[in-house]
């Protein structure tokens, strides 16, 4: 992933993270339908979009969870 890409992604608020999660999610969803009866023409793009979802996750648990740190007082 480019740098400016990830950078605007990490800027994003947890609305911003859960859209962008979901509409990542769908475009995966109907990329492995298709996939299953007829190969598609990118295959890495099933990889991508797998990591994407869990960039996302992580990001979005980031910001919503409270970190140990900020919870023991540090």
């Amino acid at each position: 992933m480019k740098s400016k890409a990830w950078f605007e992604i990490k800027s994003m608020s947890p609305l911003e993270l859960e859209t962008k999660l979901r509409e990542t999610k769908d475009k995966l969803f109907r990329i492995k339908f298709r996939h299953s009866s007829t190969p598609v023409r990118n295959g890495l793009e099933i990889r991508q979009l797998r990591r994407m979802v869990a960039r996302l996750n992580t990001l979005l648990k980031e910001k919503t969870v409270p970190s140990k740190e900020a919870v023991q007082g540090k």
